[in-house]
């Protein structure tokens, strides 16, 4: 799928799910403080389209991962209820939704990190561009985890578990960055062949024109 295909698919998927997120929202605070930074982050692409135009292929992870920030804000991420049915099903100990919402922040921003690296540097493909991938998308979890640490702390500071959907897990934190570490692994490993073509279909693409 080209670009400007992607790019639309995109728009349409973040503004069909933010209003079927926001319609049948559980708590509206709550809705605010998962959904807008992933819509802000979605809107900043768009005005970055102007200078530097991504791939089809992490146009469409970006949106696949706008469906998990959307679930999410709902529902909020410890009770959406596809994660809460598997778990009862599983007999596990809490609902893995977040985990695997983290898995796929690591993946999309170890992703479009890989790309911009490609298209903008030389560093050697074999060691340089995923090191620095991997380790770009693992600080900017942690980073992530400080910014809803210090929201917490400011406006919601007896409730911080809840908000922060730890579930009892005082490993929260250290596991959500676990996961995002290995969808970043993901995206420079299993993804790479598949990014490679995106990206030589773009490169042949400019020689053409």
């Amino acid at each position: 799928m080209n670009r400007d295909r992607s790019l639309g698919v995109l728009a349409v998927t973040a503004v069909v799910c933010s209003i079927w997120s926001f319609v049948g929202a559980t708590e509206r605070d709550i809705w605010l403080f998962e959904l807008v930074p992933g819509a802000i982050g979605v809107c900043g692409l768009f005005v970055l389209a102007r200078w530097f135009r991504f791939t089809g292929l992490v146009y469409l992870v970006i949106a696949v991962a706008y469906v998990f920030i959307a679930t999410g804000a709902r529902y909020t991420y410890s009770e959406v209820p596809v994660a809460d049915w598997i778990s009862s099903r599983l007999d596990l100990s809490r609902n893995h939704f977040d985990r695997i919402g983290h898995f796929v922040q690591g993946l999309t921003v170890g992703l479009m990190t890989r790309e911009v690296l490609r298209r903008r540097t030389t560093l050697g493909r074999k060691l340089g561009v995923p090191l620095l991938t991997v380790t770009f998308a693992l600080a900017f979890s942690a980073f992530y985890e400080l910014v809803e640490w210090w929201v917490v702390l400011v406006f919601y500071p007896g409730n911080g578990p809840e908000w922060l959907g730890m579930q009892g897990d005082p490993w929260d934190a250290q596991r959500d960055m676990l996961m995002a570490l290995l969808g970043a692994i993901t995206a420079v490993t299993l993804l790479a062949p598949l990014h490679e073509r995106s990206l030589g279909r773009l490169e042949s693409a400019a020689q053409g024109s």
